[in-house]
C-alpha cells in the first residue's frame, strides 16, 4: 500500500493529522478507522487493518483524535461528544475529496465512537468494531480514586499506559450521559463486533450487549487469545483478514477499469511491509492473496512461496482442462483433483545444455480421477493432462517483457 500524510480540519477548528493508506492500483471503496482512547493512528492493529484493505482496493484513513498523536489542540478539552464530532470532520474531508467512508473500524472507545457517530455519515454501509465498550462510560473505570478529585475540584491527572493526561469534568459527565442504545436502533449498515474472550480492559459482556441491541445484518468474531490492544501480530492479522473480507460483502466496490493489452486484467504484486518477504497481492482488485517465504527462509510463513502459487496454477489449470473435456465427451467423471510438487534436478539427461552442472525445474503431477470410468478414459484424462495452458506455457519459452513504471 501506499501512505501519505494528511492535515484536515477537526470539529473544533485545529489541525488533525491522519494517513490515508491507498493501495497500489485503483481505489474501490473507502474506510476511516477511529483509534483506542489515548493510543493513536499508528498502533499496530491500524496498520495492519489499512493494510489488509489496501490489498483489497480499499483506501483507508486512520487519524488522531484532537490532542493526541500528532494533532494538535488539548486533549483535557476533549470528551466522547468531540470524538463523534472530529469522526464526522474526517468523514466530510473524505468525501469533499473523492473517497466518501463506506466503512467505519472503531478499536476501544474508538469502537464506541463509531457506533454513535455512523447514523449521521452519509454513505455508511458496514461499522466494524474491535474490544469496544457498550456504554462509554466503561473508560471511567480507568481513572479509580481520581474520580472523586474531578468531581471535587474539577480535574485531575490520570496516568494511562504510562502516560499523563488531565481529565476534566466535562469529559466524565459527557461519556456517563452518552448511550450507544439509540444510535444501535437508527444504525442502517451491517454490524461486525469483534472482541477477545479475554480482554481484561473491555470484558467479553460488552460484545453481547452491543450485538443485542444492533439489527440485522450483524456478525460476532471471537478474537480468542488476543489482548485489549491486539498487540500480537497474529492476532492483528487475523482481525484484519477478517474485517478485509467481511466488508467486502457489504461494500459498493467501483469495478476497476480493464487494461485493453491486459486481457485477463493485472496481477498486482507490492511488499506488505518494508524489508520483509510478505506480499500483497491484488487480482484486478477483486481477490486478494498473500505470498511469502517459509520462516526457514527469513519469511514469516503468512502465504504461499512463489514457487507454490506456481504449482497451484499449473494444478488448476489441469483439472479445469479435465473438466471442459469430460463435459465435451460426456464422461463420467464424478471429481478429479491434483497433487503438485516442485523440485529442481541437475539436468544430466540436457546433451544439449550449455551448462553441463544445470538444474532445471520439475513438476510433478499425480492426479486423482472418480467416477465410472473405463481404462480408455483414464488414459484419454491423463492425456490431455498435458494440454492444459499452463503446462503448455511452462514447457514453452515464455517472454517476460520488464520496464519501469513512470
Amino acid at each position: 500500500m501506499r501512505s501519505e500524510r494528511i492535515e484536515f480540519a477537526g470539529a473544533g477548528g485545529t489541525m488533525l493529522a491522519a494517513r490515508l493508506d491507498r493501495p497500489e492500483g485503483a481505489v474501490r471503496a473507502a474506510a476511516l478507522f477511529a483509534h483506542c482512547f489515548t493510543c493513536s493512528k499508528d498502533i499496530a492493529a491500524a496498520r495492519r487493518i489499512a493494510g489488509a484493505l489496501a490489498a483489497r482496493s480499499i483506501a483507508t484513513m486512520r487519524f488522531d483524535f484532537t490532542g493526541l498523536g500528532h494533532s494538535g489542540g488539548e486533549f483535557a478539552n476533549t470528551d466522547f461528544s468531540s470524538n463523534i464530532a472530529d469522526l464526522g470532520a474526517a468523514a466530510a474531508w473524505m468525501a469533499e475529496n473523492g473517497l466518501a467512508p463506506q466503512l467505519l473500524i472503531g478499536h476501544s472507545l474508538g469502537g464506541a465512537a463509531v457506533l454513535a457517530a455512523a447514523p449521521g455519515i452519509a454513505g455508511v454501509r458496514a461499522v466494524a468494531t474491535l474490544n469496544a465498550p457498550a456504554d462509554p462510560a466503561h473508560v471511567l473505570g480507568n481513572f479509580g480514586a481520581a474520580l472523586d478529585t474531578i468531581a471535587e475540584t474539577g480535574e485531575a491527572t490520570v496516568s494511562l499506559a504510562g502516560r499523563d493526561f488531565t481529565i476534566r469534568r466535562d469529559f466524565v459527565e459527557d461519556v456517563r450521559e452518552a448511550k450507544l442504545t439509540e444510535a444501535l436502533g437508527r444504525l442502517k449498515a451491517a454490524l461486525l463486533v469483534l472482541h477477545a474472550p479475554r480482554d481484561a480492559i473491555v470484558g467479553i459482556d460488552n460484545a453481547r450487549r452491543i450485538f443485542a441491541a444492533a439489527k440485522h445484518p450483524k456478525s460476532f468474531v471471537a478474537l480468542d487469545a488476543a489482548d485489549h490492544l491486539i498487540t500480537a501480530e497474529r492476532d492483528a492479522d487475523y482481525a484484519a483478514g477478517v474485517i478485509a473480507a467481511w466488508s467486502t460483502h457489504y461494500l459498493d466496490l467501483a469495478d476497476p477499469p480493464a487494461p485493453a493489452d491486459a486481457p485477463e486484467g493485472v496481477v498486482r504484486v507490492a511488499e506488505a511491509e518494508g524489508g520483509g518477504f510478505r506480499q500483497d497481492i491484488s487480482v484486478e482488485g477483486r481477490h486478494a492473496l498473500v505470498a511469502d517465504e517459509p520462516a526457514a527462509m527469513g519469511g514469516t510463513d503468512r502465504g504461499p512461496s512463489p514457487y507454490q502459487y506456481l504449482a497451484a496454477a499449473l494444478g488448476a489449470c489441469t483439472t479445469m482442462t479435465l473438466r471442459i473435456y469430460a463435459r465435451r465427451k460426456e464422461l463420467a467423471l464424478a471429481h478429479v483433483a491434483c497433487d503438485v510438487s516442485h523440485d529442481r534436478r541437475h539436468a544430466e539427461d540436457c546433451a544439449d545444455c550449455e551448462n553441463p552442472g544445470a538444474r532445471i525445474d520439475v513438476f510433478t503431477r499425480r492426479i486423482r480421477l472418480e467416477g465410472d470410468l473405463s481404462a480408455e478414459d483414464r488414459a484419454d484424462l491423463l492425456r490431455i493432462a498435458d494440454r492444459c495452458p499452463v503446462h503448455r506455457t511452462l514447457e514453452a519459452q515464455a517472454r517476460i517483457e520488464t520496464e519501469l513504471a513512470g
